[in-house]
């Protein structure tokens, strides 16, 4: 594998204060018990997926490994905790030699998941895991609701290519973030540089209805991005007069233009007669490209249309109405000591709401039956069952706090792809259901 493969290390800013002000009090009042340095096993799961939805994504992962790597205080951080009496000198301290230095498993990236899956399970003492939950759930709510609704588009697109274009609607951020989830989730490409800088995501990217405005003529707008950018370009023809606009660029690029853009009305109607005029211009290889507001419903009712890619953005980075997955980090097991020898206690909130939790330190399984078709998503805390020993899903990532499991994008992309291809055929319809496999705890 090539290390180019794994996008490039971008310098980042200590991940170390993008946390919750309890995370560090917690571990102020643990120093002072004694109880910092058990022995802790922690936990993030969803209770229940987001209503509706049949299915997980796990992504961010990859985040999640380096938010962990860069999880340090320096010396301004710590005099802003000082200054603003957030913990006290033991504690800064003690955060000014934090370095994680224990365990996690998890899930790869690219794996569905359900309600009660260990997607991450993170080892060490109860001071050094406690600090990382909210960078981790941070990380792993956001990318995973994005991957979940890319999924559901790229199911719904049927193999036609999908383009991010959402970083316009989202926090800069966010948007690169979004890319590489969106990425997993089955999408092509991104309009987002810094996504392909970053993350090695395909970029694409032509014109916008500026550049037609720009010029006195459509034609001289048409001639100017060929001149530049050649015949296989993409024209946008909706920005006064479509059947024209289409005529035009034909005139203007030949029978060898790449693709014209529709990016208003009504596209079922207009891709038609895009295509014939297409189709009676010569151009019959020159592909149609739609955006506008699509979501995966949207994108689902063009499916007879003779559309060959979609661009998507605002829903995209919104989750699709689903900007989280309601994922939680909770202390699943501890022992008495940091004594590896000591026994792990099951612990677990109990609740009368739906907030209570299992405890033990887990393992998971999908199980499948007699067509290879996942049939369960199998929880335990004891010995795995035989029959369960090769379809085990957790990996490990982090050992003795060194990273020893990154992987190309492409990895968690095609993974993506095989596991949603071992669901149930109902996993991919749209209507709202139940978890498409249930969560067996044993």
């Amino acid at each position: 594998m090539n290390s180019a493969d794994l996008g490039r290390r971008v310098g980042v800013p200590s991940t170390a204060l993008f946390t919750d002000q309890y995370e560090l009090t917690m571990v102020q009042a643990a120093l002072k018990a004694g109880t910092a340095d058990r022995r802790s096993v922690f936990e993030a799961f969803t209770r229940r997926l987001p209503e509706g939805r049949r299915y997980g994504v796990v992504a961010g992962i990859g985040r999640v490994l380096d938010a962990v790597e860069n999880f340090h205080f320096d010396d301004e951080m710590l005099t802003f905790l000082r200054e603003q009496n957030v913990v006290d000198g033991p504690t800064l301290a003690w955060l000014a030699d934090y370095r994680f230095s224990g365990d996690i498993w998890g899930y790869p990236e690219g794996e569905v998941y359900f309600p009660g899956s260990p997607i991450l399970r993170v080892e060490g003492s109860f001071a050094e895991c406690v600090l990382l939950e909210t960078v981790i759930l941070s990380i792993l709510n956001h990318d995973s609701a994005i991957a979940a609704a890319a999924s559901r588009m790229s199911a719904a697109a049927g193999g036609r290519g999908l383009i991010e274009m959402g970083a316009r609607r989202t926090h800069e951020l966010s948007a690169v973030a979004s890319a590489r989830a969106a990425y997993i989730g089955g999408f092509n490409t991104t309009s987002d540089l810094a996504a392909g800088f970053r993350y090695n995501i395909p970029t694409v990217g032509t014109s916008a209805h500026a550049f037609t405005l720009l010029h006195d003529t459509e034609r001289d707008a048409f001639r100017a991005q060929v001149d530049s950018l050649g015949r296989g370009t993409t024209l946008l023809v909706d920005t006064y007069d479509v059947a024209e606009a289409v005529r035009t660029a034909v005139e203007v690029a030949g029978t060898g233009l790449g693709a014209v853009r529709i990016d208003s009305g009504d596209l079922l109607l207009v891709a038609h007669r895009v295509r014939q005029q297409l189709d009676e211009l010569g151009a019959t290889e020159t592909k149609i490209v739609v955006t506008s507001d699509l979501d995966e419903y949207a994108i689902a009712s063009l499916a007879a249309a003779p559309v060959d890619a979609y661009g998507v953005g605002t829903q995209l980075v919104t989750g699709s109405g689903q900007p989280t997955c309601s994922m939680v980090y909770k202390l699943v097991a501890r022992a008495g000591s940091a004594d590896p020898a000591e026994p792990l206690r099951p612990v677990a909130k109990k609740s009368l709401g739906a907030k209570s939790s299992v405890g033990g330190r887990k393992w998971a399984a999908r199980r499948l039956d007699e067509n290879g078709v996942a049939e369960a998503e199998v929880v335990g805390t004891g010995a795995v069952p035989p029959e369960l020993a090769d379809r085990q899903l957790l990996v490990e990532l982090v050992r003795g706090g060194e990273v020893i499991a990154r992987e190309p994008l492409d990895a968690a992309r095609e993974r993506h792809i095989a596991a949603r291809a071992g669901l149930p055929m109902s996993a991919v319809q749209l209507s709202r259901g139940e978890p498409v496999i249930p969560t067996e705890h044993v």
